[in-house]
């Protein structure tokens, strides 16, 4: 008799456990790989609120999601140009392995990306599935093949209403400048814009059941020129009440062979300083809406706790420091950018990393939270030790690549151009990089010292 009652209660005991284990696996999924969803921002300096570049950006919607998983207060850019930063994050690749300098590049005809497998079909072939949409190559049909899902992009951002002969909509004469430096509010209501209904694809993908672990990349065009975008967002930011960047007027007088860009000269001859600086406030207020668009879709999902949220802004920009606009530069504000990781179960609420990380690292730490094999044709790191412990030493210089190369550590940023100025900027002292330490004599042990680093880091890194 006592032998059938401990039958019984072990057979309670096994069913109590099953239900348990499925409790688990049904709530948390502890064997399941998780779902990665990769947010690519288009032009993203730090005037983001979570990295405080510019005191009056509104990124509510970015620093929320700051606050859920780790930012990382020195990612740089392998590149300072859209396609080259994009190729090599793809592609886990450096510009000066590919080639791939410019924008004019072509990715598949570099001999050694022509086979590459880039980072969707990398997770692909590991059992993942991949969806696409927007800009996450330069050109977002650039290897629309390689997706197992892609969507074409859709709706307009239009133009300002406004527009007086012979004057571009910024209000700078036609026949002066022509450029995509332009910018204006428009009548478009916001569904109607191609980065709004990206994100609303986006959140209709994540209300959907997969049989796979999904890889959803979404690319969100704005802050990049031009800065057409619903009349709301400027409205925001009156011009009067601007607080304006810092600039030095004799800022490049200690870099042999440099000069004002020419947009620069064009918005200061004709006082539009204050324009740029709310036209760029716009966009990226309209690109955190649409980033809130995402992650309000993916907190109501049924993905909600098993989804990694990646972040990232290609590279930075120039808002009139070191006398230029856009980007194209080794300087900090060109190649520093903004990076969120928020990995459940591995990044902490509201961390911070302080080391200097690339993006070319996201390959080989993205197929690591994903539980696959790793890349060994990488040439970035896997950074998940620095998301489990932002404290841990990490001696690894950050490498750009932009008519010459950047050397970013924790503390100094060295330059060498392909014509041989070389530029030391200690950011202990001078984060604004207004002080070229390279032509003071006391400072010359340490510019050997990066010098070296700098040669033995294309066989080291």
């Amino acid at each position: 008799m006592n032998h059938l009652k401990n039958i019984k209660w072990l057979i309670v005991i096994c069913l109590l456990n099953s239900r348990v284990f499925c409790y688990g696996q049904t709530q948390k999924n502890p064997t399941s790989k998780p779902n990665i969803l990769f947010i690519a921002i288009d032009d993203l300096n730090d005037w983001t609120g979570f990295l405080g570049g510019h005191p009056q950006t509104q990124t509510p919607h970015m620093d929320a999601l700051a606050r859920q998983g780790m930012i990382f207060t020195k990612a740089y850019c392998a590149a300072a140009v859209c396609n080259p930063s994009r190729t090599a994050l793809m592609s886990g690749y450096r510009p000066s392995t590919t080639g791939v300098f410019g924008n004019s590049d072509k990715m598949r005809t570099s001999p050694i990306l022509k086979d590459a497998l880039m980072l969707n079909q990398w997770l692909s072939k590991h059992g993942y599935y991949t969806m696409s949409r927007g800009k996450i190559f330069h050109t977002p049909r650039v290897d629309k093949d390689k997706w197992d899902s892609w969507s074409p992009v859709e709706g307009k951002y239009g133009k300002p209403v406004a527009k007086k002969e012979g004057l571009e909509y910024s209000g700078i004469p036609s026949d002066v400048y022509d450029g995509n430096l332009n910018w204006g509010g428009t009548t478009v209501p916001k569904e109607n814009t191609p980065d709004y209904r990206n994100a609303l694809w986006a959140a209709e993908q994540l209300q959907n059941d997969y049989e796979k672990p999904f890889f959803m990349a979404l690319g969100i065009f704005r802050p990049h020129l031009s800065w057409f975008v619903p009349q709301e967002y400027f409205d925001k930011f009156p011009l009067d009440k601007l607080v304006m960047p810092t600039v030095k007027e004799d800022d490049l007088s200690d870099i042999k062979g440099t000069k004002p860009s020419e947009e620069y000269q064009i918005v200061k001859k004709y006082k539009k300083e204050k324009e740029v600086v709310q036209a760029y406030l716009a966009s990226v207020n309209y690109a955190d809406e649409c980033v809130g668009v995402i992650l309000d879709a993916l907190a109501k999902s049924k993905h909600a706790n098993n989804t990694i949220v990646v972040l990232w802004g290609d590279h930075g920009w120039h808002l009139g420091e070191k006398l230029r606009y856009k980007k194209f530069t080794l300087w900090e504000e060109a190649i520093r950018t903004s990076l969120i990781i928020k990995a459940p179960g591995v990044t902490s609420e509201g961390s911070k990393c302080e080391k200097p990380v690339n993006l070319i690292d996201l390959y080989p730490t993205i197929s690591a939270l994903a539980q696959v094999p790793l890349n060994k044709n990488n040439e970035g790191r896997n950074i998940v030790p620095l998301l489990k412990n932002p404290a841990i030493s990490w001696p690894y210089p950050s490498l750009t690549c932009q008519d010459g190369y950047s050397l970013r550590t924790n503390r100094w940023h060295y330059i060498r151009r392909k014509n041989g100025v070389e530029e030391l900027y200690d950011h202990k002292s001078d984060s604004l990089e207004h002080y070229n330490l390279a032509i003071v004599a006391r400072y010359q042990n340490i510019l050997k010292k990066y010098r070296i680093e700098l040669d033995s880091i294309f066989t080291a890194y």
